[in-house]
């Protein structure tokens, strides 16, 4: 066991554990064991007795005997109490890590599950086992799969929203079902589906490149002791992030052109892609670009700073019987960061789509990033940089609740645990 302790502080695997890695090992461990040990205590008296120990094993579907409980204890117990305290319990397990507490932090992972349809948020991590085992590759496919299914299933909300921040203004008040009714009217019902194509293909290519980018910011930015803190993770998932929009950029031009394109004006992306070369030359494919950048970090420092919050909030107060906070906790916190994250950045991300639309919409002045913001706040107020925000919030229950059910099924048929 010393040697899975050794392995377990290393923390930069350079073969020594320094003072500063054994501290650090102990601070994690021991808000570890205090879990466990609050979980074991079910009468909260701060000790932990045999019968305890039986129904905790009970409720994990192992039966043993009294006695059985008692000869754990025993081996626990220092001052022959016949109940542990919390400093026996401590010392016990101190230096015997106990390898499947580190599940707690697995289940904190920020999931990449969630597929809101702006995918900003950090990458997952993957252990070296999961990287050794190829569990990796089958996480993200199952992941890319739930993103795909999801985007088709909210794609008229996600059309809606573009066409609101397109074209709704003041003087043309588009509403839900007004907006719906017109895109009917002029398209038919699988005109509610236009640009979509473009929205699932390019999942592939940003998962790839914000995977391979994150591990490589990763390298760059851990510090000499090997060490990656939050911070530092942070900016390498908003690099990964920026690196990723920055290759596939075009697409979400297109996705934007054929969103608010009209009946019969493109046969379909690669037309779309061809006539806007032809018209407006390469330039076109990068508009919008800054704001979709500089969106980046509001939306993931919030979403990060809000999982944080409500995960160390949710194990102060709720972790009473378990660390694993469930399906539906973790989901929750996890969607509403994201929402967190999108409010923060939206206004961005509304200029960021004008932009990508302004030369397909007749007769608008081609404005910059600046100009666009006075040009809607001084004629639409603030309430215009929130254009098409209500579809967008609304597609976020179905999107969530549709990957989550899609990713657990591609599980089960991947065989990942």
């Amino acid at each position: 066991s010393q040697q899975k302790i050794f392995k377990a502080g290393d923390t930069n695997q350079d073969g020594q554990l320094d003072f500063e890695e054994f501290m650090q090992y102990l601070k994690d461990h021991e808000k570890k064991m205090k879990l466990a040990f609050k979980s074991l205590d079910k009468n909260n008296d701060g000790k932990i007795e045999a019968s305890e120990v039986v129904q905790s094993l009970k409720i994990l579907g192992i039966s043993i005997s009294e006695k059985q409980a008692e000869k754990i204890l025993q081996s626990i117990d220092a001052d022959g109490t016949m109940t542990v305290d919390w400093n026996e319990w401590r010392d016990h397990f101190m230096f015997n890590p106990a390898t499947d507490i580190e599940e707690i932090i697995r289940y904190w992972k920020h999931s990449t599950v969630l597929d809101i349809g702006d995918s900003l948020t950090v990458p997952d991590e993957f252990t070296e086992e999961e990287k050794k085992t190829g569990q990796w590759w089958k996480q993200l496919l199952a992941g890319g799969v739930a993103g795909a299914v999801s985007r088709t299933g909210t794609a008229p909300l996600d059309r809606l929203k573009v066409m609101m921040q397109v074209h709704g203004s003041k003087s043309n008040k588009m509403n839900i079902a007004s907006g719906f009714k017109q895109m009917l009217k002029e398209g038919g019902v699988r005109s509610l589906w236009r640009g979509n194509g473009v929205n699932v293909v390019k999942i592939a290519p940003e998962t790839a490149i914000k995977f391979w980018a994150y591990e490589q910011y990763k390298k760059i930015l851990t510090k000499d002791d090997g060490k990656l803190g939050t911070v530092e993770r942070f900016v390498s998932g908003s690099l990964a992030g920026a690196t990723a929009q920055t290759s596939i950029y075009p697409m979400e031009v297109l996705k934007t052109r054929l969103a608010v394109g009209k009946t019969g004006q493109y046969s379909g992306m690669f037309d779309c892609a061809k006539k806007i070369l032809k018209r407006e030359g390469v330039k076109a494919f990068y508009k919008g670009y800054i704001p979709n950048i500089l969106g980046i970090i509001p939306y993931a420092g919030i979403d990060l700073a809000v999982y944080e919050l409500l995960k160390s909030t949710w194990l102060e107060h709720y972790a009473s019987s378990s660390a694993n906070p469930g399906v539906f906790v973790l989901l929750g916190c996890g969607t509403v960061s994201s929402t967190c994250g999108q409010l923060a950045s939206y206004p961005l991300a509304l200029v960021r789509t004008r932009m990508q639309a302004q030369a397909s919409v007749e007769g608008a002045p081609q404005l910059n990033m600046v100009g666009l913001f006075q040009r809607i706040i001084a004629v639409e107020g603030i309430r215009g940089l929130y254009r098409g925000i209500a579809p967008n919030f609304m597609k976020v229950l179905p999107a969530v609740s549709i990957s989550y059910v899609v990713y657990e099924k591609m599980k089960q048929n991947l065989g990942i645990a």
